[in-house]
């Protein structure tokens, strides 16, 4: 078992976000200490976390990295150390139920950091659009990004808010939604597509 393994098995995200200081609430709720927050703008579970300002997101190694500046691989070599976690040791029959249970919930964990991601890109490019293409008078022929941004942005929003703020069961109703049929590549295609045309329209001015 590597050191990911081992921390990721052992230390949930509040736990650690506890033990360096960030004061979460029982409704999961913190001051987020990657920005100037005045407000309490960080969410954490148990699994990961997220701002709702700054918008950094990610798992316990992920939070330790950003938040003492490490490496990923440092930061969860300090979770290790901090948290007493030794790797030498073989992992007994009820660990290693726990093991298996954990990869499982780590293969989720990971899709579901790519579902985001994309989604939230795709969020992002909706809202863009909707405000720069929207038609200027009622005589205006409807700009197709201005179109697919009115049929779609509503939902997307609210995919993007269960993989915040959803339970587990609801997080991987998405997640598994997303990964159906080629969903999340196809997705992936269509950003990388206006990620090209946007460089090229800037290139051209």
């Amino acid at each position: 078992m590597n050191v990911f393994g081992a921390v990721k098995t052992s230390i949930n995200t509040r736990e650690a976000a506890e033990r360096y200081g960030v004061e979460v609430n029982r409704h999961g709720k913190a001051l987020c200490p990657f920005h100037n927050d005045r407000n309490p703008s960080l969410f954490v579970d148990d699994d990961h976390y997220h701002c709702f300002a700054c918008g950094e997101h990610g798992d316990v190694i992920d939070f330790t990295a950003k938040l003492h500046g490490l490496t990923l691989y440092d930061a969860a070599k300090k979770l290790a150390y901090d948290f007493g976690i030794t790797q030498d040791k073989p992992p007994d029959k009820a660990m290693q139920e726990k093991l298996n249970k954990k990869s499982e919930a780590q293969r989720l964990r990971e899709n579901e950091k790519l579902c985001f991601s994309a989604l939230l890109e795709y969020m992002k490019l909706l809202q863009e659009w909707k405000r720069l293409y929207a038609p200027r008078s009622p005589e205006d022929t409807q700009d197709d990004r201005f179109v697919e941004a009115c049929h779609t942005l509503d939902y997307v929003e609210y995919l993007v808010d269960l993989l915040i703020m959803g339970d587990s069961y609801e997080r991987t109703e998405v997640i598994d939604m997303m990964m159906t049929d080629g969903k999340l590549q196809k997705l992936q295609m269509h950003l990388k597509k206006h990620r090209k045309e946007r460089s090229y329209e800037q290139e051209e001015r």
